[in-house]
């Protein structure tokens, strides 16, 4: 039978210098699901270039997004979690979301903004080796063997290698919501 996250309201985050596949692999896999999918950047642009190129154009700002209306938030890699962190408005909408329960799911240097944000203590997690030490300052029990970890509402996954475990688990956690 296929997943139905039909009713699902899901953002995922854009900024410059996202990875491709970190964006757009979790986009098409949750719009495959039937969930309502938006795309939501700092606000700084209308439209973001990936790392290769790959323009990716919003529907919203961060600062017009509550947490109220959506029910997870996707934090793609790259090199746009160093600017999407520096944003008062997308800290806030992950504390938040965080807070009520939903998913907050990241993958490669997507966790710098769960660490800006403030989520991960005390928390599992695993993120590109790159930024380890920083979720481990973070206050995060850290593991580094697992293509794939769920701590409640938060997931997290290493690489764009981990792509399909990483969208299982986000899907697993919002069926459960």
């Amino acid at each position: 039978m296929a997943v139905s996250l039909k009713g699902k309201r899901i953002v995922v985050f854009a900024e410059d210098r996202y990875e491709d596949p970190e964006l757009w692999y979790p986009y098409y896999r949750m719009l495959e699901a039937e969930a309502e999918v938006k795309l939501v950047g700092t606000g700084s642009a209308a439209t973001y270039m990936s790392l290769h190129g790959y323009p990716v154009k919003v529907h919203a700002a961060a600062d017009e997004v509550s947490a109220n209306d959506v029910d997870a938030l996707i934090i793609p890699g790259g090199f746009a979690p160093d600017r999407l962190r520096r944003y008062p408005a997308v800290l806030n909408l992950v504390r938040e979301v965080f807070r009520q329960g939903k998913l907050v799911a990241s993958i490669c240097h997507g966790p710098w903004v769960m660490v800006s944000a403030g989520i991960l203590k005390g928390r599992r997690a695993t993120c590109v080796v790159a930024i380890k030490d920083d979720v481990i300052n973070a206050g995060a029990i850290y593991l580094d063997q697992e293509e794939v970890v769920v701590d409640g509402n938060l997931v997290t996954s290493r690489t764009p290698a981990d792509l399909p475990a990483f969208c299982r688990a986000c899907i697993a956690v919002l069926e459960k919501q």
